[in-house]
């Protein structure tokens, strides 16, 4: 498989993932005033995908992860850190903004560019070398085929 490109990698990944549940995809809303008062801080959705290890698989674009947290109603709870704190919030900022009750929320993710790769940009976590699409796996900087990534991630499902 080391002839196909990045896209059809991820149009063969679409077809298996067909009929398989999506996790909805936010971003931070710009804060309107209402009545002279500023509103709370939203997390609003954006779009769908399929989450396949590091990346979020759409129907016609593909991302990288960025936080994965789960929407929440904001209430008062006791911290011993300050991040999580700052994690609850943006929890509750998932809830104002739409997000059902627990429904998993992707947040910081980025827009990766499959044609860009195909002509040996890097795109994110996407790269090209000797002609074969890679993905940046772990935070260590390993990469792996793109094709066998997402083929072993995959058989799991």
């Amino acid at each position: 498989m080391t002839d196909a490109t990045t896209d059809a990698i991820l149009n063969a990944a679409r077809e298996r993932l067909a009929g398989s549940p999506r996790e909805r995809l936010g971003d931070w809303a710009a804060s309107r005033r209402l009545l002279g008062l500023g509103r709370a801080p939203r997390i609003v959705p954006v779009t769908d995908a399929w989450h396949v290890g590091v990346l979020l698989i759409g129907d016609d674009r593909v991302f990288a992860t960025g936080e994965i947290l789960r929407a929440r109603h904001d209430a008062v709870r006791g911290y011993t850190a300050e991040s999580q704190r700052a994690r609850s919030d943006r929890a509750a900022a998932a809830h104002r903004g739409g997000f059902a009750e627990g429904e998993v929320v992707h947040l910081g993710w980025e827009e990766l560019d499959p044609a860009a790769v195909d002509r040996g940009e890097r795109s994110g976590i996407l790269s090209l070398a000797a002609g074969v699409p890679q993905v940046r796996w772990s935070a260590s900087g390993a990469t792996r085929a793109l094709a066998e990534y997402l083929d072993d991630l995959l058989s799991l499902r």
